[in-house]
């Protein structure tokens, strides 16, 4: 059966289909040694090339399902390489031999916790997409008084960056005087988008954990800077999640 070539490459890893339709424009990408058109279909005995790499065979991208769930450390950034020598999520992450992890979304270098990463780079962009609404579950410390009128406007939502960000749950966990925890849930991954919205009411966060994403929560077993792999399952429920 024969796919689109973007849908193919997007599958692999390579980028968004978006980012790959801009490759094929560029002449980047060829089929049987023929530079690629857009709408182009392949099949599995299609040799492709994608910038002078070439692509496995679908027989030998079978493990491209493979979801990890990785529990982040404070400090370490989520780029492949850093020109500074910093720690990144990708360290230590086992190898593959056909493919690369692609990361959904991404955590800031000070937030730790719940990090998927997927050999499926159309899997990645669909989860990580604002327009697939998916919840991400944080916990969080606040530093300063948190009042119920602050509580309200961060559920009805505060324009931030030109975009209304809220919300969805709030609730107290634990913690007495100036520092509290809350567990709160949001349906975009945008940047800082939850330490944002706190600072919006003059207050500062001071730890933010991520615990869950969508269906998946972070295991108590998994230790920082600790990876699991998860079962077929959790992965279907992922990509029923987007409609996969």
């Amino acid at each position: 059966m024969s796919e689109k070539l973007q849908k193919v490459l997007a599958r692999a890893g390579f980028g968004s289909r978006r980012e790959i339709e801009e490759w094929i424009k560029q002449g980047r990408v060829k089929v049987n040694g023929k530079v690629a058109v857009i709408g182009e279909r392949v099949n599995d005995e299609d040799k492709i090339v994608v910038g002078g790499k070439k692509l496995a065979s679908q027989h030998n991208r079978q493990g491209g399902h493979r979801v990890l769930l990785y529990n982040k450390p404070e400090n370490e950034i989520c780029t492949r390489k850093d020109p500074e020598g910093r720690p990144t999520v990708f360290d230590k992450l086992p190898a593959v031999h056909r493919g690369r992890w692609v990361s959904v979304g991404r955590l800031d270098i000070n937030t730790s916790g719940l990090l998927l990463f997927t050999l499926d780079g159309e899997l990645a962009n669909k989860l990580a997409h604002p327009s697939s609404q998916i919840e991400r579950e944080y916990a969080v410390r606040v530093m300063g008084q948190v009042t119920p009128n602050m509580v309200q406007r961060m559920h009805e939502g505060v324009v931030i960056d030109n975009h209304l960000c809220r919300f969805t749950d709030i609730q107290y966990y634990a913690g007495e005087g100036i520092n509290k925890w809350f567990h709160v849930v949001i349906m975009e991954g945008r940047n800082r988008g939850v330490r944002k919205l706190w600072e919006s009411q003059g207050l500062r966060v001071s730890r933010l954990k991520r615990v869950r994403f969508g269906p998946i929560l972070i295991p108590s077993s998994v230790r920082r800077g600790q990876f699991l792999e998860l079962s077929t399952r959790e992965v279907q429920k992922l990509q029923r999640l987007v409609g996969l």
